[in-house]
Formats: structure tokens, C-alpha cells, sequence
């Protein structure tokens, strides 16, 4: 009687326990102006994009939008480079791999956010447009705006010394590496748009650049330290196209003066060599125009002279890295 009253009470608490209703949560359905995004037209870009928290989301949906303008001038660019030679298409033909090959980013300033969802934990879902206009416009100002602040700099640079003009349309050429794929961008919002004068201010900026670059020469002087050194300060020279001479009494020579000084030691095994290094450019008139100190430490387990070598390694790679210009004091 007692195991039929066990039996009984099991069968009771498992009937009672199926009977209770399952607790099923819903999945979240995304938005459909996410899940369908609105195409892009002849007047408005549009796009979606999603991130941690909201501003993560617009940039990546700013992103994507930018991604849809080089994708859409790839897809032209051909057609548009083989109907006119003139204009934009010798920048073009210079810029088809890049643009083919990655997306450049695009600054879109000009947007509005037209929906904006909180999605779950650390996800934020945003839908946004911009008007092709007002983009144009936006990306004009800043061409114009970038133009502008390059020719107050060569006005200002009348008494430069020569290296210090070379350094500004350096950093010139530098700020106007993304306009050729703004030009490009305008072209597909405005076909109207003429580039002409714009192209025409970047190889004059180029042409200023190479004509510096060319009355440029130096010469190496070294003590008795510094000789394995002067392979490393020729390479980077030789890498950023000045010419290196003996001597010269030209104007626009410049003597690069190496000096160091080497102790050894031993750490763990390691025979160093301790370098410290000091490095003087001057002018045809004997005028210091630019200086650096370096301490290098050169390491090797086969001696001091492999350690001296691995000295000039070391400063061949920061030449690399970092360029001449900086190594020997000459970065404006």
C-alpha cells in the first residue's frame, strides 16, 4: 500500500510539472528600415550601419556610405577615362588601382539620422542620408579651405632657408595624397563639376616639390666612430632622392657632420657596444640648420666589432622608420 501511494505521489508531481507552461522569449525581429535599406538615388545617399552604442553606428554607417561612393566611381571609372582626356582622367588613370583596391575614406560632414535603434545589449542600429549637394558642397570648402592655407605658407616661406620650403610642399604634397579620390568623389556627385584648376595646383605644388628637391646636395664627414655609420645616413638619404656629393660650393650644399662616440661592455653573455651619437647639418655658410643625439646600444654574442656593426643596423632601421629627415634634424 505504501509503494502505491510513492507511485502515485511520483506520478502527481510529474504531471504537474509538464503542466506548467514553457516561458518562450521572442526573438527581436531587426527594423525593416535596417533589414531594407532605402536605395541610394540621383539626389540622396543612403545607408545603415551598427555599433556598441550610437556614435559607433553613424561612424560605420558613414563608412559604409563612403564605401558606396568609391565602389559606384570604380564601377565608372573606366567609361569615364577612355570618353575625355582631360580633366580629372590623368589623376585618374594614377588612382584606378587604389580606388579599385581599397576604399579610401571620404569625410561625410553633411548627414542626417533618419532612425536610430537600441538592439540589445552593446548593439545600436542607425539609418542615415545625405544630401549629394550639400556632400558637394561640403568637400568644395575643404579643398578650397586646404588650398588657401598652403598659399599663405609659401608666402610665408620667402625667408625660409631651403630645406625648410622643401619640408612645407612636402607636407603639402602629403595633405593632398586624398585629393585625388575627393576630386573623383565630386565628379560622381556633379558631373558638371570641372577639376581643372584644382589638378593643375597639385602639380604645381608636385613641380615646386621636385625643383627643391633637385638643387639639393650633401656631403658626409665622420670621426673615427661614426665611419660604419655613414652607409645608414647615405641609404636614407638615397631613399628620399637627395643627391650626395664629396664637396660642393654650391649654395644649396649642405655638410652632415657624424660624431661618436663607442664604449664597450658586457651584460648576460652580450658584448655591447654603447654608442652615443651627434649628428650637425650646416649650411654653405657654416650655419647649423638642423641637429640630433642618438644613444644606440649594439648587441652581439660574437664580439665588440659585430657589435659595433649592429649599431649601424639599428640606425639604418630608425632611418627607415622614421626617415632622413628626422634622424639628421631636419623635420620642420
Amino acid at each position: 500500500m505504501k509503494n502505491i501511494f510513492l507511485l502515485l505521489l511520483v506520478v502527481f508531481i510529474l504531471s504537474a510539472c509538464s503542466s506548467k507552461k514553457r516561458v518562450v522569449v521572442a526573438p527581436k525581429i531587426l527594423p525593416t528600415w535596417y533589414t531594407h535599406e532605402i536605395k541610394s538615388n540621383v539626389h540622396t545617399l543612403y545607408s545603415v550601419g551598427d555599433g556598441e552604442d550610437r556614435e559607433e553606428a553613424i561612424a560605420n554607417a558613414l563608412s559604409a556610405m563612403a564605401s558606396t561612393l568609391s565602389v559606384s566611381i570604380s564601377s565608372e571609372f573606366t567609361i569615364k577615362s577612355v570618353v575625355h582626356d582631360g580633366e580629372v582622367s590623368s589623376i585618374q588613370r594614377d588612382s584606378k588601382n587604389e580606388v579599385n583596391s581599397q576604399v579610401k575614406p571620404i569625410r561625410i560632414s553633411n548627414y542626417l539620422v533618419l532612425h536610430s535603434k537600441e538592439f540589445g545589449f552593446s548593439r545600436y542600429l542607425v539609418a542615415i542620408k545625405s544630401d549629394k549637394k550639400k556632400l558637394f558642397s561640403s568637400l568644395h570648402k575643404e579643398i578650397i579651405q586646404e588650398f588657401d592655407s598652403i598659399q599663405r605658407k609659401h608666402e610665408e616661406s620667402v625667408e625660409f632657408n631651403l630645406m625648410k620650403r622643401l619640408s612645407l610642399y612636402k607636407n603639402a604634397k602629403e595633405s593632398m595624397s586624398g585629393l585625388k579620390n575627393t576630386l573623383l568623389v565630386m565628379n560622381s556627385l556633379n558631373p558638371n563639376f570641372n577639376d581643372r584648376s584644382y589638378v593643375n595646383k597639385v602639380f604645381d605644388i608636385e613641380n615646386r616639390y621636385d625643383s627643391l628637391l633637385s638643387q639639393i646636395t650633401f656631403s658626409i664627414d665622420a670621426n673615427y666612430d661614426a665611419r660604419k655609420l655613414i652607409p645608414s645616413i647615405s641609404n636614407g638619404l638615397s631613399l628620399s632622392k637627395y643627391k650626395i656629393l664629396k664637396k660642393s660650393k654650391n649654395k644649396n650644399h649642405f655638410r652632415i657632420a657624424l660624431h661618436a662616440s663607442t664604449v664597450k661592455a658586457e651584460s648576460y653573455g652580450f658584448t655591447l657596444a654603447r654608442c652615443a651619437i651627434s649628428i650637425t647639418v650646416k649650411n654653405s655658410k657654416g650655419e647649423v640648420i638642423g641637429s640630433n643625439k642618438l644613444n644606440i646600444t649594439g648587441q652581439s654574442t660574437q664580439g665588440y666589432e659585430i657589435a659595433k656593426e649592429n649599431v649601424s643596423v639599428k640606425l639604418n632601421a630608425m632611418v627607415i622608420k622614421d626617415g632622413i629627415e628626422k634622424i639628421i634634424g631636419l623635420e620642420f
